[in-house]
């Protein structure tokens, strides 16, 4: 399954809640928000955001650029991709 098929989400901080927040990219809404980048990062919690149909995340460093992308499951990860 091609990465462009995936819901993509975005992990990034958001300075007014002093929060960080999963956010669906295409719909804008919030799907979970974390005190901390650490405990939304951790083992599998991601992943359970998601959820089942799975999809991509971008996650976002505190000056806003990007620290990397995770797919979710692994599996739909593209043969292609260097992740």
């Amino acid at each position: 399954m091609a990465r462009d098929n995936l819901t993509k989400y975005t992990l990034s901080y958001d300075d007014r809640k002093e929060t960080w927040t999963l956010t669906n990219d295409k719909t804008d809404r919030t799907v979970k928000t974390f005190d901390t980048k650490a405990e939304a990062i951790q083992g599998g919690v991601l992943e359970q955001a998601v959820g089942k149909e799975g999809g991509s995340v971008k996650i976002q460093k505190l000056d806003g650029k990007y620290q990397e992308e995770r797919t979710y499951p692994r599996s739909k990860d593209p043969t292609s991709s260097k992740g």
